[in-house]
């Protein structure tokens, strides 16, 4: 190299970097995070670190650790840091503390998706996918093991407080080991504390949350002129049952799985919202700790930048039926296809891999499914209009999820804490939007 090198040289001119560092530009430096103190080193360029985070997740490159050795390895990477190299820890920081800038840059991506003609928002399909907590399921206690384990260690440390109260002659080394094991358990004893204590606002919190529809249902029972009134309706419980559990890694973590067929662990519910009609692109993102999907549509629906316009229809599968939520989009003007077969009847493959049961359970559809509004969805769904649209959800918001699980391989959250672990889902979906627009181009 005898001449000064130009790392622009060494890409393709149709690589996704270009497309990246001229999307990231439109994202206005006044929404980004600074140091205004003028202390520390010289800051690097916000528009460079964004571009350095969205670049490397659409590769599959999530750790802060595994960015700043792409820095020095990764040709692209280090074009678009201009040889330099922020470490792991400047990463993690501008990550963390810039979801403003995250979420403008989300948006700013769908806007150029409309500028450029290959978005419009018509019809979306919806789904939630379970993605692992930085947590492990061997870390939650159970409500009743933490009041117990609570009483017990209090008793524990007063019997060491009380030998080291009595011991006046103890040598200097077991002066200290005695104080460190002391230290030890008050701190076990403090996160039993915690987690007793955090179990018992969310106990309350969901009562509160209940309060009204139990009121709802004890207004409509008592209007009832028979007497067959139907069964005793309780009141919501504010205290936590014994089997009730928290995480001491992640308290908002939650204990759930993907379905019947798989294992528990401990993870968030991922929803996003998809464009069904031409792009696959993710319109809107959120995390949450419900285990169901249930009273999760219209939340999600209003996901959606009102800059890009409202959902004319909703797509979803049969564990966002929920009456309410329906009837709030329905009252909105958005048409509601939510599929209904799996609560009313069994239905097997028509060459199932599995035996025939030699006795066939029929089961009668649930009270809620022959309400009115689930008699007229099952009604439309089954219309061949209705049809011809559902087929669009399998088709489009199920690819998204195993691409970014499957080709970015994007299985679990650095991050921990609701705030932070919705913050990474729309940076990984902002890479995947990237990605899906440079093709799309």
């Amino acid at each position: 190299m005898l001449l000064p090198y130009d790392l622009k040289e060494w890409i393709p001119e149709n690589d996704i970097v270009h497309f990246v560092i001229e999307a990231v530009k439109v994202v206005p430096l006044g929404v980004f995070a600074s140091n205004e103190n003028g202390t520390g080193d010289e800051q690097y360029h916000p528009h460079m670190m964004l571009a350095l985070l969205l670049y490397c997740y659409s590769h599959g490159i999530f750790s802060s650790r595994r960015i700043e050795r792409a820095t020095w390895k990764d040709v692209a990477v280090r074009y678009i840091c201009g040889n330099q190299h922020p470490d792991h820890d400047t990463i993690c920081a501008f990550r963390v503390g810039n979801e403003k800038a995250i979420s403008e840059a989300f948006l700013q991506v769908l806007l150029l998706a409309k500028e450029m003609n290959v978005l419009k928002v018509g019809t979306v399909s919806i789904d939630g996918t379970k993605i692992k907590a930085n947590a492990s399921i061997s870390k939650s206690v159970r409500y009743d093991r933490a009041t117990q384990l609570e009483a017990e260690l209090k008793l524990e440390i007063a019997e060491l407080m009380d030998t080291a109260a009595k011991s006046e002659n103890t040598p200097a080394d077991d002066g200290e080991t005695l104080g460190k094991e002391i230290q030890r358990l008050e701190e076990l004893r403090s996160k039993m504390t915690k987690a007793r204590e955090r179990l018992e606002e969310r106990a309350k919190a969901k009562a509160e949350k209940e309060i009204a529809d139990y009121e709802e249902k004890i207004k409509r029972r008592e209007g009832r002129k028979n007497r067959e009134k139907g069964r005793i309706i309780k009141a919501p419980k504010d205290t936590p049952e014994p089997t009730d559990q928290s995480n001491l890694t992640d308290p908002e973590s939650r204990i759930m799985r993907k379905n019947s067929r798989s294992n528990y662990e401990q993870a968030y519910n991922a929803q996003a919202v998809v464009d069904a009609e031409a792009t696959m692109l993710v319109l809107g993102v959120r995390v949450c700790n419900d285990a169901t999907d249930a009273g999760q549509l219209a939340l999600d629906v209003e996901t959606v930048p009102h800059q890009l316009g409202l959902a004319k229809t909703v797509l979803a599968d049969t564990g966002y039926a929920n009456g309410t939520t329906v009837q709030k989009l329905q009252n909105r003007g958005i048409e509601v296809l939510v599929a209904m077969d799996r609560q009313t009847e069994n239905r097997r493959k028509r060459h199932d891999f599995r035996p025939v049961p030699t006795k066939t359970a029929i089961k009668t559809p649930a009270q809620k499914w022959r309400k009115p509004w689930a008699v007229s969805m099952k009604e439309a769904l089954e219309s061949k209009r209705g049809r011809e649209l559902y087929k669009l959800r399998k088709q489009t918001v199920e690819p998204v999820f195993g691409i970014i699980k499957q080709a970015l391989g994007f299985r679990q959250f650095l991050l921990r804490g609701l705030g932070k672990v919705n913050l990474e889902w729309t940076l990984v979906t902002c890479a995947y939007n990237l990605k899906r627009l440079a093709a799309l181009r």
